[in-house]
């Protein structure tokens, strides 16, 4: 589905953001990165941490573009992945398919066993989140730099 799809279904909104809610957004894509790295956790929290904070990054981009997903509704974690290609433009269409092959891997995780990430798996995420988080800003700086 489009964004104009959802829209019509009412799954996303158009709501405004700030400046100031994008700077806290990042902090918590900060803060998780930074809890994603704890020694001691499992890789499998880990990585569930690593991927809340990629997650925080296509919100920030949803919330730049003055929209709002529902989390109200299932789907919300793949619709806001889904949204990137269209918002950022088709160069994150690769990156919309590792994302969401991550949502399943952490929702195995999460919900059907333990052990299903390794430490390949964990070192892949965090590496991608670092890029996606240069990415967004860089983004940001282009084309909404009014919310910096």
């Amino acid at each position: 589905m489009s964004l104009s799809e959802w829209l019509a279904d009412g799954s996303v909104k158009a709501l405004p953001s700030s400046g100031t809610e994008i700077v806290r957004l990042l902090a918590i894509v900060d803060r998780s990165l930074a809890d994603a790295n704890v020694p001691g956790l499992s890789a499998d929290r880990q990585f569930a941490i690593a991927y809340e904070a990629a997650l925080q990054l296509a919100t920030m981009v949803i919330r730049a573009c003055g929209y709002r997903t529902s989390s109200s509704s299932s789907g919300h974690h793949w619709r806001t992945l889904s949204l990137l290609p269209e918002l950022m433009g088709t160069g994150q269409r690769e990156r919309r398919r590792y994302l969401d092959s991550c949502r399943r891997a952490r929702n195995q995780a999460d919900y059907d066993r333990v052990g299903a990430i390794s430490e390949a798996d964990l070192l892949e995420l965090l590496e991608d989140t670092l890029s996606f988080r240069a990415e967004v800003l860089e983004w940001l700086g282009e084309n909404h730099p009014d919310l910096e």
